[in-house]
């Protein structure tokens, strides 16, 4: 089947069994009424039509839980889901971060054991990399494992831990050798439920606890959940990293526009324009800037098909934190008063979330690799400067 049949039978299953209930809801895991969402009706429904279909991992192989088809119909997939204001109902850390890191580093039996359970979300993850002492300079990370013949013993603490307090297993950085940084690091699967294990939420200034603190004591792990070798996770670590800053670049093409909530609430001029000129020239200024990270997209996917270089996921990565908060900036500016509301009746479910909304996309900055650490990536590996 070409790519344009593909298309046809793609967009006519999508709209015959997409809920129309859960049209243009954020199928984002943590933000917002994402919670909401996932536990109706309509959303344990759609799960499992795109779980049986295996269009939530479409290019994975159907073994693993996937459809087996090619990188161009997985984006014809996410082409026609945004057409009809949908989403991947699958997209998870999992799907996002371990599973393509444990399709090449991960052996046939944990693949088996781990990817068909991501692909159907009925395995939930998170990611245990950050500590207090440890953040951007991830190499000093402290949790420390042991091996104890029979098994692993690791004691320790991470943080930032998103879904921890949720989450069925963790994928985690480790060190497993004190007399090197990177060299000293292991990349290891450990099931939340093991006995020692205690997840505490953080509660954030925009009222979402979906961080958490993970403590480890004296938690045992089997041998068989170490991906790759001993000392060898540093190397796993920077690709899952590659990964989940791939998945943070990727956006839906169909954002929704500013101007009708501009000319309900500032109100239109004469001529049918957003009464406000200076809000006006802003507006277009960050759907401009969309629209050319759009055209960006499509050209490093198009280099990357040719063989060309890869390397522009950070910089992607930088560009979409810039114009998500500069467009949630908007949309508080756009609201006015009505912007400023947290509870209470006076402000609509849609004004309160905007709030939250701005003070969420502050943290797109920081997590996936930080601002200034992704400018240095850009610099060495697309710009070919020196280190200093």
């Amino acid at each position: 089947m070409d790519d344009q049949d593909f298309r046809l039978e793609a967009r006519s299953w999508l709209r015959e069994n997409f809920p129309p209930a859960l049209t243009n809801v954020s199928g984002l895991i943590f933000q917002g009424n994402a919670h909401a969402a996932a536990a109706s009706a309509d959303f344990q429904l759609w799960r499992q039509r795109m779980t049986d279909k295996g269009w939530g991992v479409p290019t994975w192989a159907p073994r693993y839980g996937g459809a087996g088809l090619s990188e161009a119909q997985a984006k014809i997939i996410g082409e026609e889901l945004a057409a009809i204001g949908g989403f991947n109902p699958i997209r998870s850390y999992g799907t996002m971060m371990l599973g393509p890191t444990l399709l090449e580093y991960g052996n046939e039996e944990q693949k088996l054991e781990h990817l068909p359970w991501i692909a159907s979300h009925e395995r939930r993850w998170c990611q245990g990399f950050s500590e207090p002492g440890a953040g951007s300079d991830l190499a000093s990370l402290q949790t420390k494992c042991v091996d104890m013949g029979d098994h692993w013993l690791v004691n320790g603490q991470k943080i930032w831990t998103s879904g921890a307090d949720q989450a069925d297993w963790c994928f985690a950085l480790v060190r497993t050798d004190t007399s090197r940084k990177q060299g000293g690091i292991s990349f290891l699967l450990i099931d939340m439920k093991s006995p020692g294990i205690e997840a505490r939420p953080i509660v954030l200034i925009s009222g979402s606890t979906h961080f958490c603190e993970v403590f480890f004591n004296d938690v045992k792990v089997p041998k068989g959940n170490l991906v790759g070798e001993v000392n060898g996770g540093w190397s796993i670590a920077k690709r899952l990293l590659q990964f989940e800053r791939s998945s943070l670049s990727e956006v839906k093409t169909d954002i929704t526009p500013l101007a009708p909530l501009a000319h309900r609430y500032v109100g239109s001029d004469a001529e049918g324009r957003i009464a406000d000129p200076d809000l006006r020239a802003r507006m277009v200024h960050n759907a401009m800037r969309h629209a050319a990270y759009m055209a960006t997209v499509r050209r490093f996917t198009q280099e990357a098909k040719n063989g060309g270089p890869n390397n522009g996921v950070s910089t992607l990565k930088n560009l979409w934190s810039t114009i998500i908060q500069r467009r949630s900036e908007l949309v508080i500016e756009i609201l006015g008063a009505h912007g400023l509301g947290w509870a209470g009746e006076d402000y609509s479910p849609d004004e309160r979330e905007a709030s939250r909304a701005l003070l969420h996309s502050k943290a797109f900055s920081i997590y996936g690799g930080s601002y200034e650490v992704q400018n240095n990536i850009t610099a060495k590996r697309s710009l070919g400067l020196p280190d200093r």
